[in-house]
């Protein structure tokens, strides 16, 4: 058997009130929240690193930035401009106003806002990178969308130009030392909640979901061998806002494998959402999974250290990686 490669995820928050911040940030060496997420990713030594709320800039400039703090591990780098920030040109909240944060294709301040990145040991193959960020909604088999008093909502105008990924939907190959293939199916998914009676962001969530599902079933063409879905799905398949049950029948697929069943991912205060399980990494079925975790050390734990008294030094997430060899 292979030496197995680490796969993680991480939803740091490493995004920004506006653009060039986070490169500012990170030039300056001083901000303890970097410091801290800097030391939880250094501690696990990933092969593979997606990040999932990472300020998007044109040139690479804050990811190449980020990168270089951590040595000369990630020598492979990659980004895309995400749907979050991007205008649509459509009031989709229906507050009565165009160029709000809730208009974009995706929630955000600035294009470019929290998108995600993806750091590597390994070659990233970026010829052969299949991007689906600009599939529309209505396009996913199976979509629902919203509706008040039965009409769509906020117009049918906007619907038929309304992308299903408010951040992205990748599918980013890698080439491993061994030769055997890997392809990352990576997504970011609105959190189901900050809506209204539409249920906008509920209904768009669960399908951000459906539509890897779409792509697992061929709708979108030939799923590659040998891949790893994550991200940061913002569902619990047991417990909090979303539909639930469409994470529960997602990790049931017969194509994957979930290595951390029942395994939290985020400590939220409890006066909010609580502790739920939202990142994943879950490898094909023809992985042999080695060993997988969460990062949540205990309060008597040297590691605590790395997140805080409080647990949210470097935010509310936790890192998660899973082993995988053939």
């Amino acid at each position: 058997m292979a030496d197995p490669y680490r796969i993680a995820t991480f939803a740091a928050p490493l995004s920004r009130d506006g653009p060039g911040l986070l490169l500012r940030d990170i030039q300056r060496g001083d901000d303890p929240q970097l410091t801290a997420i800097q030391g939880i990713i250094t501690l696990h030594t990933p092969d593979v690193l997606v990040l999932t709320d990472f300020d998007y800039d044109l040139d690479g400039l804050a990811l190449a930035a980020f990168a270089a703090t951590l040595g000369p591990d990630y020598p492979y780098r990659f980004a895309l401009q995400p749907n979050a920030g991007l205008s649509t040109g459509f009031d989709l909240d229906g507050n009565g106003r165009l160029g709000d944060e809730r208009d974009a294709h995706g929630y955000g301040r600035f294009a470019g806002d929290g998108g995600m990145a993806i750091l590597s040991r390994f070659p990233i193959l970026e010829t052969q990178v299949t991007d689906l960020s600009a599939t529309l909604w209505k396009d996913v088999p199976g979509a629902t969308l919203p509706q008040v008093a039965g009409a769509a909502f906020p117009s049918a105008a906007a619907q038929d130009i309304l992308r299903v990924s408010s951040t992205g939907h990748w599918i980013v190959p890698l080439a491993l030392p061994d030769g055997a293939a890997l392809s990352l199916l990576v997504f970011s998914a609105t959190p189901p909640v900050f809506d209204g009676p539409e249920d906008m962001n509920g209904l768009r969530n669960r399908d951000e979901l459906r539509f890897w599902q779409a792509v697992l079933d061929g709708n979108f063409g030939a799923v590659p061998p040998g891949f790893v879905i994550t991200g940061n799905a913002n569902l619990d398949p047991k417990g909090g806002a979303g539909y639930t049950d469409a994470m529960a029948a997602f990790l049931r697929h017969p194509s994957l494998q979930d290595p951390l069943p029942d395994k939290n991912t985020a400590d939220w205060p409890e006066d909010g959402p609580g502790n739920l399980r939202v990142s994943y990494v879950l490898p094909s079925a023809d992985w042999t999974v080695i060993d997988a975790g969460v990062f949540w050390p205990k309060p008597d734990e040297p590691e605590r250290a790395l997140i805080g008294e409080d647990g949210l030094s470097a935010g509310p997430h936790r890192l998660v990686w899973v082993d995988i060899s053939r």
